[in-house]
Order: C-alpha cells, then sequence, then structure tokens
C-alpha cells in the first residue's frame, strides 16, 4: 500500500491528530481502529478528534468509508471490553487505587459514571457511548456489576456505531474543515441522545398500545 501523508490544517506533527495522522498513514483502517481502541482505554484521548480526522481521510481516499466505520466501532468494542474486563477482574476498591494514580483523570469521574450505571443499568451502556468521556468510562462499572457480556456487547456496539457514524460522517462531510467537529461535539451529543431518547419513547408506547389492544380482543 502507497504511503499517503494526510494533510493536516492547523495541528502540529507531534499533536494527537498528527498521531492518528500516522497511524492510518501506516496501517490504514486498521490504524484508526487502533487510535479508537486506545481513547477508549485512555479517556483523555479526544474521539472528537480521531473519528472526524477518520473521516476526512476517507473522503480523501485513504481509507473507504465502510472500512472506516467498520475498523473504529471495532475498536471501540475491543477497547470497551478490555475496560469491561479490568472491573470484572480488579474489582471496585483495587480499581478506584488504580484510577487515582492515573494522570489527567479525577476519581469523581469515575464516581459519577458508576452513580449513573446504578441508576440507569442497561440504558447507561447504550446512551454513555453518546457521551463524551463517559463512553469510555461506563465500561468499568458494567464489569464491576458483572453485566451479561453478550447484552454488554451488543449494547455497546450498537451505541459506538451511531456515535462513531455521527463523528466519521461529520469528517467526512466538512473535509478539511474537519477539525470543527470539536468544537460541536457537545451539541451532536445531546442532539443524538435526544433522538434515541425520543426513538425509544416511541418504540415504548407501541408496545403500551399493542398490549392494550391484545387485551381489549381477549376481554371482547
Amino acid at each position: 500500500m502507497d504511503h499517503i501523508t494526510l494533510a493536516l490544517p492547523q495541528e502540529p506533527a507531534g499533536g494527537i491528530a498528527g498521531w492518528a495522522a500516522d497511524l492510518v498513514d501506516a496501517m490504514g483502517a486498521p490504524g484508526a481502529g487502533l487510535a479508537v481502541a486506545l481513547e477508549n482505554l485512555f479517556p483523555p484521548l479526544p474521539s472528537e478528534i480521531i473519528l472526524p480526522l477518520t473521516g476526512f481521510a476517507a473522503g480523501q481516499g485513504v481509507i473507504s468509508l465502510y472500512a472506516a466505520l467498520f475498523w473504529t466501532t471495532l475498536g471501540s468494542v475491543v477497547g470497551a471490553a478490555v475496560l469491561y474486563w479490568i472491573g470484572a477482574l480488579v474489582g471496585r476498591e483495587r480499581m478506584y487505587a488504580i484510577w487515582a494514580k492515573l494522570p489527567l483523570v479525577k476519581t469523581s469521574d469515575l464516581e459519577r459514571t458508576e452513580e449513573w450505571f446504578a441508576k440507569h443499568g442497561t440504558k447507561a451502556v447504550f446512551l454513555g457511548r453518546m457521551v463524551p468521556f463517559f463512553r469510555s468510562l461506563i465500561s468499568v462499572p458494567a464489569g464491576l456489576e458483572r453485566m451479561p457480556l453478550p447484552t454488554f456487547l451488543a449494547l455497546t456496539g450498537l451505541g459506538t456505531l451511531m456515535w462513531n457514524t455521527v463523528l466519521v460522517m461529520s469528517g467526512y462531510w466538512l473535509g478539511d474543515q474537519w477539525d470543527k467537529v470539536g468544537d460541536y461535539v457537545g451539541v451532536l451529543s445531546k442532539i443524538v441522545l435526544v433522538l434515541v431518547v425520543l426513538a425509544l419513547a416511541f418504540c415504548i408506547v407501541v408496545r403500551v398500545r399493542s398490549r392494550g389492544t391484545a387485551q381489549h380482543r381477549r376481554t371482547s
């Protein structure tokens, strides 16, 4: 495969975008997947840079759009699975002790994520994939509570695919303006969450109405 250098506006060669671009240049789409897997394992690495950059690379023909979506989603799921097993095997006390020693992260962030998981359960795993920083941390309480692994992976894959698609496609459409996605990632996150909540509410209404209709038919 020919080595193709990405043109990255307003980003130093040693920055995160430069690092991610080097991975894509060297490994193609699997390099983007590796970058996203590491982003899950180390939350300070921002997906709002890595994913739009991957979309930009797809728009430039460096990788295919399908490969960009597939590998970034696979990387997210693999990274989330690693954190799940770390939480499951290490345990709560040792996990918090390790977390307190890590740079650029706060114990309070892990505590808030655990509280959110306790409140929302499986929905937290799905919705958490669309909230920056929480998208990585939500795997830890899922592992600590030994959430069924097939359920965890299914919800992680679905939520991740939705969020990755939004950011990758944003970079794809914006072209050399891909770096502007980070300015609007909070708004994008809220829009996606609202759409998901509305979709869930719609499904619940349809199910309740279907049950009501079925009960009415049995009693009539």
